[in-house]
């Protein structure tokens, strides 16, 4: 199973960006998805949730300015985010739980190779 982050980049105070994460891969189905994010020198912090039935859930820093939508068809999760801050600048990590249906079921949780995000003042 592998997740592919992709729309990182450069972005000025206010604009916005929007990331999007595909899973691939024997993947039988996908329960949670996840948006964490790692600023330098600091720890990865979780930034938002989305259940497979799309309930969501931000950390404060970013309510009312990010949204996380899925698409379930195509195994992707999108953060759109408006009205970004310097402070928003970090490396983006997508997660996905999953489920796979052999002769039993193996559950784990994969993680996307990160994307830039970089915001200017």
């Amino acid at each position: 199973v592998q997740l592919q982050a992709s729309g990182g980049g450069l972005a000025q105070a206010g604009e916005s960006l929007r990331l999007s994460c595909v899973a691939s891969g024997s993947i039988s189905s996908i329960n949670g998805m996840e948006w964490h994010r790692q600023a330098p020198g600091k720890q990865r912090e979780l930034v938002a949730t989305i259940s497979s039935g799309g309930s969501t859930n931000y950390a404060d820093s970013v309510k009312g300015r990010f949204t996380i939508s899925r698409d379930n068809a195509q195994n992707t999760v999108y953060l759109q985010m408006n009205g970004l801050k310097p402070e928003d600048t970090a490396v983006y990590y997508c997660a996905a739980d999953y489920l796979i249906y052999r002769d039993t079921v193996v559950a784990g949780r994969a993680w996307g190779q990160g994307t830039q995000v970089t915001v200017s003042s």
